[in-house]
């Protein structure tokens, strides 16, 4: 768990305090803005006290700007965070640069599906209101994950997968979005469920250098949070690489997921890796 210290370069170092004297801002107004809008979005400690980043200086000074040019608050908003867009198209990337507190685990591609299909059953399937991504890196991936997918697509708000389709398609069911040759995210494994009761993140990043290696040994390195602005970014990430724009953000319950579900989740996640290392049926 990180501590309570400021994080070092991007991460939430600010507390409302600091935003307000950098912004003019009372600290009332901007715990309203949050409430009423989801904007601003804070990092919780443990502790659930608010932090910010440099980041969201520019965002509310931006809004004030707007605002006081007579634009309508919720439109100001909405235009200030479109022109925040990450420019960071790898959700592995932009979440390593924004949210250094989150621990990274080098693990195969065997357990990296146990804790796909725990997130997809315990978050994706459950989640209210959630927008949710699928990075699935080749087309033949996504084959073998199509019926569970199509099943989240009934149940998410939206839900969007991301692969080397020979090209887009809008209108399925989930949303297909081709990523070109070279693109980053052809190189990652990405589950993203953003949603205002279980938010969760799942990203990894392909170690280059695998070639001769069996499909379920291939190594990447991971990391996964419940950290709702966390979960956050990374589907901002995905919105915008799939052409999406910028994505609303819901109101949200204080502080992480619960601990009684982050619980099924860990207790999902071994029963599906300790299935696939004992040569069980492969698929859940």
């Amino acid at each position: 768990m990180a501590s309570e210290d400021a994080y070092p370069g991007e991460g939430a170092q600010l507390t409302i305090g600091d935003l307000a004297d950098r912004t003019g801002v009372a600290a009332a107004t901007l715990r309203m803005w949050e409430q009423r809008h989801g904007f601003p979005e804070p990092h919780r400690l443990p502790s659930g006290h608010r932090r910010y980043r440099e980041s969201d200086v520019e965002q509310i000074v931006r809004v004030v700007g707007l605002r006081d040019a007579g634009v309508r608050l919720d439109l100001a908003i909405r235009q200030a965070r479109a022109a925040g867009e990450p420019g960071v198209p790898s959700v592995y990337a932009y979440l390593r640069q924004r949210h250094p507190q989150i621990a990274t685990h080098r693990l195969t591609k065997r357990t990296l599906l146990g804790l796909s299909w725990a997130i997809e059953d315990e978050f994706c399937a459950k989640a209210d209101q959630a927008d949710v991504f699928g990075a699935f890196q080749r087309e033949q991936f996504y084959a073998r994950a199509e019926p569970r997918w199509t099943e989240i697509a009934q149940l998410a708000r939206s839900t969007t997968v991301l692969a080397d389709f020979a090209a887009s398609d809008p209108t399925a069911s989930p949303a297909k979005v081709a990523l070109p040759e070279g693109a980053p995210m052809r190189r990652e494994w990405a589950v993203v469920c953003d949603a205002p009761d279980l938010p969760v993140v799942l990203t990894a990043w392909e170690l280059p250098g695998q070639r001769d290696t069996r499909d379920r040994d291939r190594l990447f390195e991971s990391m996964w949070s419940v950290d709702p602005a966390a979960v956050h970014d990374a589907a901002r990430v995905c919105a915008h690489v799939s052409g999406l724009g910028d994505l609303p953000v819901l109101p949200r319950r204080a502080g992480e997921a619960d601990a009684a579900a982050v619980t099924r989740l860990f207790n999902r996640v071994v029963a599906y890796v300790d299935r696939l290392g004992s040569g069980l049926p492969k698929t859940p």
